[in-house]
């Protein structure tokens, strides 16, 4: 997958797409591979890089989502579980079983959650990743050694899905262009084009080269989340608000915080919503808030509020109380929610999705979650080929492997998440021997990682592999600052940059990664 090759593309095409895609996030790229999967001309265009927004700032898991049980939804819940099983069976290189425990410190908690988490277990039926238990008071100490031993009484341990989000949506990019279609980061969408009152195209740019291109498409659809009203805006500018955005925010610790391989999950916070503490790639995750927002930038930034409500609520549960100076890196995301206008409490409204068609023919797709993006996508793809008039094909993903697909990816060791690519990140290191460098002690990511980055995951910038390719930017900022100048080096050498344009990237991405760290 090279940048170039997909201009290429996009530049020797004369006929018009059958779909065309704006965004290039969980829901974007799901919605290509399942239209490039059905034999459709696909064309995806992305703003800014791959997962940039919502899709790489997510909680890290693939669930059914034991809050929305507790709301009522249960149809939420019973298509996530099935999706979720769907995702590891697709990608098992990237997605894995986790298991959680719910600690409980009064005498009703034990048997309300533990119910509730058997009937969790009914819904997922065949699709499930295991049974959930009671734990005595020893259990839960052995599997979590540092929950808060006062006053606890046992807890209940049940199994999700956890996975790495960035990387996914970089998979499903590469899945895209196996099946197929065309897909362009840095490839911004400014304007529709329309003819006799229809949508039939989009006017995009080049954010390398400037070039302009007036692009031509049977069916365009806004798959943008959070943005999805601006370009609704561009079809009507008088459309009403779909979306009411809300911030997630979480915060990364060192993994002495929570050793083992297990989770905590606290059912309900003074906020309304679920609470995790997950191990992650060697650290631990502390997430999410829920606070209603007017903005959507880009690049959102979190509250000295809601990093104090995570510390404060970690404290509660972990016998190491976390401060301010513990934490490694804080993340904020937006969730592009579809609810009654701004303002109120968005842990309330529902995480389903939802289509719509405006009156001149423009399709968008918003709301859902990552973990049931297929079916999204599935819905979505369906609807097109009506408005398009395209020739009926059945979707296929259901069945379809992700790239870099493996059932065995752990014996590749530090590079299994790159899944059946590892093996040629191995071999460029055997052929450059000094490419098997790491980049920095906190990390075991290797310069080749760097290589292959640019030459087969389309990665342009240095925040692309630092924040997206890797996770070094969430996993620890000032860490990642130091990783910088060789990443810049390596990158510009590839793809024939000057010293000016790497001294510029290194002072772009740590003005950017010290917004990571609490203020």
């Amino acid at each position: 997958m090279q940048r170039d090759e997909m201009l290429g593309r996009l530049e020797d095409n004369g006929e018009p797409w059958d779909i065309i895609v704006i965004g290039g996030g969980a829901t974007g790229l799901g919605t290509a591979i399942d239209a490039a999967s059905r034999g459709y001309r696909t064309l995806l265009l992305e703003q800014s890089d791959f997962a940039k927004g919502t899709s790489s700032r997510s909680t890290k898991l693939v669930h059914g989502g034991v809050r929305y049980l507790q709301q009522g939804n249960v149809s939420l819940v019973l298509e996530a579980l099935k999706e979720r099983g769907i995702l590891r069976r697709n990608a098992p290189h990237l997605v894995h079983n986790l298991a959680f425990v719910v600690p409980h410190y009064d005498w009703w908690e034990g048997p309300f959650y533990g119910i509730g988490l058997k009937v969790y277990d009914l819904l997922a039926g065949k699709h499930g990743f295991g049974a959930s238990s009671y734990l005595s008071r020893g259990s839960t100490l052995t599997a979590i050694p540092t929950i808060e031993t006062k006053g606890l009484r046992g807890g209940v341990i049940y199994h999700d899905g956890q996975f790495d989000d960035a990387r996914l949506a970089v998979h499903m990019a590469r899945t895209a262009v196996d099946q197929g279609a065309t897909v362009i980061n840095y490839a911004a969408v400014s304007g529709l084009v329309k003819r006799d009152d229809m949508v039939r195209g989009v006017r995009a740019e080049d954010g390398e080269s400037g070039r302009r291109y007036e692009v031509r498409g049977r069916v365009v659809i806004n798959a943008t989340g959070v943005f999805a009203d601006q370009v609704r805006r561009m079809d009507n500018p008088a459309a009403a608000p779909m979306i009411t955005p809300s911030q997630g925010v979480h915060i990364v610790l060192d993994k002495s915080f929570l050793p083992g391989g297990t989770a905590i999950m606290v059912p309900h916070t003074q906020d309304g919503r679920v609470l995790f503490a997950t191990p992650w790639h060697e650290r631990v995750i502390v997430g999410t808030t829920d606070t209603p927002v007017a903005a959507t930038p880009l690049e959102p930034r979190p509250q000295a509020a809601e990093v104090e409500f995570l510390l404060s609520h970690a404290a509660q549960y972990l016998t190491k109380d976390p401060t301010e100076s513990d934490v490694l890196s804080v993340f904020a995301g937006l969730r592009p929610l579809v609810g009654p206008g701004a303002g109120g409490n968005t842990a309330a409204i529902s995480r389903d999705h939802t289509i719509h068609i405006s009156r001149s023919g423009l399709l968008t797709v918003t709301g859902g979650k990552w973990t049931t993006y297929r079916k999204m996508a599935e819905e979505t793809i369906d609807q097109a080929i009506l408005l398009g008039q395209l020739d009926e094909r059945p979707c296929v993903t259901e069945d379809l492997n992700i790239h870099g697909y493996h059932r065995n990816a752990d014996q590749f060791g530090d590079l299994a998440f790159y899944g059946a690519d590892a093996q040629a990140i191995g071999d460029l290191m055997r052929q450059r021997p000094e490419t098997a460098a790491l980049l920095h002690p906190a990390f075991t990511t290797r310069e080749a990682e760097v290589l292959w980055a640019v030459r087969r995951e389309m990665a342009r910038t240095v925040e692309d592999f630092l924040a997206r390719r890797t996770r070094a930017l969430l996993l620890d900022a000032r860490a990642s600052m130091d990783m910088a100048p060789r990443v810049a080096a390596l990158m510009a050498a590839e793809l024939g940059r000057d010293r000016s344009w790497q001294q510029a990237q290194v002072r772009a991405y740590q003005d950017l990664a010290r917004d990571y760290l609490p203020v």
